[in-house]
């Protein structure tokens, strides 16, 4: 039997009390398709598809998605993360803001796959920027599983915006990751380009068409070189449909 890490079962105690007493003050559910022919490190053909859901709550706000991945020379992969953030106000720790920042966290992030799990364990924040839907920062200390523990920063941004009187938005993340004595300093922005055929077919629920455009700098930490391509600079077809 595999044990659980120091780290997940420290996650898992901590956010126990406050799921039990939860409130969930708005929550999305989604699903995307993705289909590219230009991913490094294994098949160069994928589709994937995402399930996606995201929610405020009494005690902060939480983010999953879950990843199936299929190649095509036949390979099958999952994985997923789960990403919790307990808000400083709303545990009546503390109320900081400014003209910049709208809230502070304590923020956490549970990564896992076949291969590891890993858990991040840091600080959060929510910007107030124009025309932003939302802007987040936050800064982890890593706990990984098979290298050395290092820090991470990922940032996530939403900007909806109309052209021609059409719907799109641009939103993503960026993920950068420092170097250890086995792992090369890496980054990862993924960003999607949507536009909202929600109006022209009629729909109740939200759908996008549109594409994803993925870029990796040392993917997965590993150093890229003319032998082993690592660098990846990647487009998907996307479709997008809220629930």
């Amino acid at each position: 039997m595999t044990k659980l890490s120091p780290s997940v079962v420290t996650l898992f105690l901590l956010f126990l009390p406050l799921s039990l007493q939860a409130k969930i003050l708005w929550q999305d559910f989604s699903v995307t398709y993705l289909n590219g022919q230009h991913y490094q490190v294994g098949d160069p053909k994928r589709e994937v598809i995402t399930l996606e859901h995201a929610a405020s709550t009494s005690w902060g706000d939480s983010f999953m998605f879950f990843d199936h991945l299929r190649s095509e020379n036949g390979e099958r992969s999952n994985y997923t993360e789960w990403s919790p953030r307990v808000s400083l106000c709303k545990v009546e720790i503390s109320c900081f803001s400014n003209a910049w920042i709208k809230e502070l966290f304590i923020a956490s992030t549970i990564e896992m796959s076949t291969v590891s799990t890993d858990v991040l364990l840091g600080m959060g924040s929510n910007w107030d920027i124009s025309g932003f839907k939302f802007l987040q920062i936050n800064v982890y200390r890593r706990q990984n599983d098979n290298v050395t523990n290092n820090w991470q920063v990922t940032t996530s941004w939403s900007r909806p915006f109309a052209l021609a009187n059409q719907k799109f938005t641009y939103d993503g993340f960026i993920d950068w990751n420092t170097t250890t004595v086995d792992r090369r300093s890496s980054m990862n922005w993924t960003s999607q380009l949507k536009w909202s055929a929600t109006e022209w077919l009629g729909l109740s629920s939200t759908l996008y068409f549109g594409v994803e455009y993925v870029y990796w700098r040392n993917k997965f930490g590993i150093a890229d070189s003319s032998n082993f391509r690592t660098n990846e600079s990647n487009v998907n077809v996307l479709v997008k449909w809220h629930f």
